[in-house]
């Protein structure tokens, strides 16, 4: 049996997390979230891949990149979550189901944040749990793949 891929993909100024207003977004780094969230996958025996890009061409091309070899993806868009149509086209026109993600809860914040464009087009939305978004994240597309299978 093909072993399950999972793509893990980060949007704009994620690469500053544990300088970037830690107040809202906490004290770990991406390479701590990344680190754990590898460790999850494997203990479930899922493979797991990593990209982060301030860049929102980049992003599209990623996630058109997945549509031929992941089995799932999770997505922080960051702020391009409240605006880009670009992705969210990119999230529609892909095979894969995509969970989006926020660490902070975004309903609790500014009123420009409470809008995501890209939520229609992904399986849902998981936001406000810090770290642990992304883990929820891994255990839904799990749950998702193997329903499929």
């Amino acid at each position: 049996m093909k072993t399950m891929l999972i793509s893990v993909i980060n949007g704009p100024n994620l690469n500053m997390l544990g300088e970037r207003e830690p107040q809202v977004y906490g004290s770990e780094t991406l390479d701590d979230i990344n680190s754990a969230l590898g460790r999850a996958a494997r203990d479930r025996g899922v493979d797991v891949e990593f990209f982060q890009s301030n860049s929102e061409g980049s992003l599209i091309d990623r996630l058109h990149e997945c549509s031929r070899r992941s089995d799932g993806v999770i997505l922080n868009a960051g702020a391009y979550t409240h605006y880009s149509i670009a992705i969210r086209d990119a999230i529609a026109a892909i095979r894969p189901p995509v969970v989006e993600v926020h660490l902070s809860n975004v309903h609790a914040r500014e009123e420009f944040r409470r809008v995501s464009v890209i939520a229609p087009a992904c399986v849902g939305q998981i936001s406000g749990f810090g770290s642990t978004s992304y883990l929820l994240a891994l255990e839904a597309l799990v749950r998702i793949y193997e329903e499929r299978s």
